[in-house]
């Protein structure tokens, strides 16, 4: 079996791509460039890959690079996770709250919710576990290890479930800036979106379940690619493999940076809610019913 790549050369590539040099990166890493760019290049055979382009200007990556990155940066949030979960296992005695949380969730909203929190409760320990939303409705659902409440995306609340809307977010439609749509003269329907092979969440996340709603009763293409992490995704579409459609959170540096382009939709509105869900008929107390009010305040 081919050893697998450290995670340290994963990291480096990540940061050319998001920092745009090799120099860079490398200065981040706290290494010299020179043992950067061995390091890449022990990667590219590892992989049997080309990652960079090496120009007497630079390097960058290159679009298996950028594929490559999106995979990575997925890999690493997964190890942070490991990480999270472990600190998380040390402290099971100590912790009084126990949270679950979809990806985009987790990502962009819950950080500020915890936040003030932990202003407000600071002798109460969190865990806090990221899924995509129907694993976290599950988990909930079953009140496996104590786990009280949980947030997810995605139009409809899961059964068995009691919720409430924290907070709406809005889908986009993402390509690099050099896809043909970026220079397209009509708008984009629908129907054709559907028909058109996309880079998506997987089967499970709220991304997916609100895109799959959306296109109900139309001719809808296979994917292009099903990943299961929104950095993937952007990855890909950053690298010209395909559109991709993604909350407006998990894009919003790509497009003000011009690393993404949003193509706008018509006679859709991919609009979704973000609700906070536990067991029907187990009203929350306590640490629990702090963090819903936090985060019902804080996106109402």
């Amino acid at each position: 079996m081919t050893p697998l790549p450290d995670l340290d050369s994963l990291k480096l590539l990540v940061d050319v791509g998001e920092l745009g040099s090799l120099g860079q990166a490398a200065r981040v890493a706290g290494i010299a460039q020179p043992s950067a760019s061995k390091r890449i290049a022990q990667l590219e055979r590892r992989l049997g890959l080309p990652l960079l382009e090496r120009t007497p200007r630079g390097s960058t990556l290159t679009t298996e690079g950028k594929m490559v990155a999106g995979w990575a940066a997925q890999v690493l949030a997964s190890a942070q996770e490991l990480m999270r979960a472990a600190e998380a296992v040390r402290h099971t005695e100590a912790a009084h709250l126990r949270v679950a949380s979809s990806m985009t969730v987790a990502e962009y909203l819950v950080p500020r919710w915890l936040a003030e929190f932990q202003s407000r409760e600071p002798g109460v320990r969190i865990g806090l576990d990221v899924l995509n939303s129907a694993d976290v409705a599950a988990l909930v659902l079953s009140g496996s290890g104590g786990m009280e409440l949980g947030f997810v995306e995605g139009p409809n609340l899961p059964d068995g479930l009691a919720g409430r809307v924290v907070g709406t977010d809005r889908l986009l439609v993402v390509v690099a800036p050099g896809h043909p749509w970026t220079r397209r003269r009509t708008v984009l329907r629908g129907a054709e979106l559907a028909a058109t092979p996309l880079v998506v969440r997987e089967r499970g996340s709220g991304t997916r379940e609100t895109l799959d709603v959306a296109f109900r009763g139309l001719h809808q293409a296979s994917p292009r690619l099903e990943l299961g992490s929104n950095s993937a995704v952007k990855g890909a579409a950053q690298a010209g493999v395909a559109p991709a459609v993604l909350s407006r959170y998990a894009v919003e540096s790509e497009l003000a940076t011009g690393r993404l382009v949003e193509v706008p939709l018509a006679g859709h509105t991919l609009v979704r809610n973000l609700r906070a869900v536990w067991r029907r008929g187990r009203p929350l107390n306590g640490p629990a019913a702090t963090l819903l009010a936090i985060a019902g305040r804080k996106n109402a």
